[in-house]
């Protein structure tokens, strides 16, 4: 009769101690936290700028749109890291250019838990582009659509020093 006394005080010891035992917070949550807290006070001593004009988000879209022009030629310049200066000109290009990091499709997918572990939407994984390739974060890479000047054809043309594109010659 005591073991089997002592078996149940054992299970109800062992069984209980979730809820006894606190977690300690980890670092992270507690910054977090706190900065959330920092944030929200400085919202309510500072408040937000009383912003009439919006210049900026106009100015925005209008970039947005004239980018969006299909028959938009622009000119590609190297940029001299060492003179600051407007290097060797690369020729006319369609656009732009694009970062190499860019991506077409979403780079993260939800991570499909079949036993239920996590909260959905909770994890995240990265996501393969359509050619089945992973693109790097933050490459200082450019694509640019330049018009070969013998065929008057666009062809794609990977930059890897920085550029200066203008839809005007520069001097």
């Amino acid at each position: 009769m005591k073991q089997l006394i002592a078996l149940i005080f054992v299970f109800i010891l062992f069984t209980g101690c979730d809820d006894v035992v606190k977690k300690t917070p980890s670092a992270d949550t507690v910054a977090q936290e706190k900065t959330e807290m920092a944030m929200q006070e400085a919202t309510r001593q500072v408040g937000m700028p009383n912003i009439i004009n919006f210049q900026e988000k106009k100015v925005m879209k209008q970039i947005y749109e004239l980018r969006d022009q299909e028959n938009l030629i622009c000119h590609a310049y190297l940029f001299n890291k060492i003179t600051g200066k407007i290097g060797q000109y690369l020729g006319k290009c369609i656009g732009y250019g694009i970062p190499y990091s860019t991506q077409f499709s979403n780079p993260l997918k939800y991570f499909d838990d079949p036993n239920g572990t996590y909260d959905a939407g909770s994890l995240t994984m990265p996501q393969p582009e359509p050619n089945g390739l992973f693109m790097p974060e933050g490459l200082s890479a450019t694509w640019l659509l330049l018009i070969d000047p013998i065929s008057g054809e666009p062809r794609p043309v990977y930059v890897e020093p920085e550029i200066i594109v203008s839809p005007f010659k520069l001097h």
